[in-house]
């Protein structure tokens, strides 16, 4: 007896609903992947928005590649300004700064609304896009740009609006999660975990922007802005990156119980005058225990600690053509449903006008590794130095201590735990290292965070 092979319901007819005219932006990855979304889904789309999406264009720099069965060469166009003059929606995924500010812009100004991906253009120059968006009376929607398909800017933005953010951490560049994470798991180098992500399409040809950490401070930039009702530019972020991350520091944070992550951090500094804001981006060692260090491979996470809601977890792909698709379809179907029903969403908040804190004024706890001169009295040499700055051990990891001779010299690997400190007050002490012959080098500097 034959079985009748179930089949998905039907979407409902939307061809009587009204259009609203999309243009896009960039056919790349992500590009694709969105029209994929909105042709297949888009009976669907309509009857949520309570309009049909016209995709009118797709603006790219070369009309003769093919792009796939979901990128009609009819609707290919390298006249992106007259594209975005005649939409109601623009969705921008080419990235970079110009043209498209100046195609936002000009978007705007005509009324359409804009969601975009484009996290270095908001880091950068956000406040002339929020600006646009204010006075032409359309939205400006930003979910893709700062960790993909997971909802993190909707909840900061208005979810958590009647609470008071103190603390974001979070895991939000996938490319460096996945190196430290293969480098943990493998004890590989650095060299050989990013050859590795790259031959998996998880890190691109030239990894910069992501192994200096420059993606992920632009990420923070938006966050703290977000967070603090402020503006925080990119130059206010303090970024470094994992590039000298070694795979003696994932052997050293393993036989600490901790695991070493590139985080962007953005919090609240309260001092006796009011308050200032912390933007930073480095990688650091947290407990194995802390919700951070279970995430693996590509994926991020963010976690947010509020007054009133205690602490929220935020975890999911944070890049991919289909999730950062996702985050960007959310948007549109929110920017669409205030086109037809009246309204718009969120403005830019920065009532606060908090200022940045330089990043030497900040406490942080240490890990420091350093190549000493194997003798006597050295250990107390260099906890005479890091007290002459206020600065406390709070741990000798003696596993570390070994000793090799070079010439005639017996030389002594050790790694230091401090209790926080003033940044500047480590910086003095490392320079102080630098300048005597007890210190051979020194080999990491790592903060410590999540305890």
């Amino acid at each position: 007896m034959s079985q009748t092979v179930p089949q998905p319901p039907a979407s409902p007819d939307s061809s009587s609903l009204p259009a609203l005219r999309v243009a896009v932006l960039g056919a790349g990855t992500v590009g694709t992947e969105v029209l994929r979304l909105i042709a297949q889904q888009g009976d669907e789309l309509a009857h949520r928005i309570g309009a049909r999406l016209e995709v009118t264009g797709v603006a790219v720099r070369d009309r003769i590649k093919d792009r796939g069965e979901h990128v009609p060469a009819a609707l290919l166009t390298d006249d992106p300004s007259a594209l975005v003059r005649e939409a109601d929606l623009v969705i921008e995924v080419m990235g970079g700064i110009e043209p498209a500010r100046a195609l936002l812009l000009e978007a705007m100004e005509h009324g359409a609304s804009v969601v975009t991906a484009n996290k270095a253009l908001l880091a950068q120059d956000g406040a002339s896009l929020y600006e646009a968006a204010d006075v032409h009376g359309v939205d400006l929607s930003f979910e893709a740009a700062v960790a993909g398909a997971i909802p993190l800017v909707r909840p900061v933005r208005e979810s958590l609006a009647g609470d008071r953010i103190q603390r974001v951490m979070g895991i939000v560049n996938g490319t460096t999660n996945y190196i430290l994470d293969a480098m943990t798991r493998t004890g590989a180098d650095f060299g050989d975990a990013l050859a590795s992500a790259q031959e998996l399409g998880y890190a691109e040809a030239d990894p910069t922007a992501d192994v200096e950490g420059h993606d992920a401070a632009a990420k923070a930039s938006i966050l703290a802005s977000l967070a603090f009702h402020s503006r925080v530019r990119l130059a206010d972020v303090h970024c470094e990156g994992i590039t000298s991350v070694s795979a003696q520091d994932i052997a050293a944070a393993g036989r600490m119980g901790r695991t070493i992550k590139l985080l962007s951090i953005v919090e609240r500094v309260e001092e006796e005058n009011g308050e200032r804001i912390s933007a930073r981006v480095y990688p650091a060692l947290i407990p194995d225990s802390h919700p951070l260090a279970s995430v693996s491979e590509a994926y991020n996470a963010v976690f947010i600690e509020a007054e009133a809601a205690g602490s929220l977890m935020f975890y999911g792909q944070g890049a991919g053509g289909a999730p950062t698709a996702s985050a960007i379809l959310g948007d549109v179907v929110s920017a669409a449903r205030s086109r037809v029903h009246g309204g718009v969403g969120p403005r830019e908040s920065r009532y606060a006008e908090l200022e940045s804190i330089p990043l030497e004024e900040l406490r942080s706890a240490f890990y420091i590794s350093l190549t000493v001169q194997d003798r006597p009295g050295v250990l107390a040499e260099i906890a005479g130095t890091l007290s002459g700055y206020g600065i406390s051990i709070s741990t000798i990891h003696q596993e570390l201590l070994h000793s090799r001779e070079e010439g005639s010299q017996a030389l002594a690997h050790i790694g230091i735990s401090t209790h926080r400190a003033l940044e500047s007050a480590m910086t003095a002490s490392l320079d102080m290292f630098s300048a005597t012959a007890t210190v051979l080098s020194i080999d990491s500097v790592l903060r410590i965070e999540g305890d």
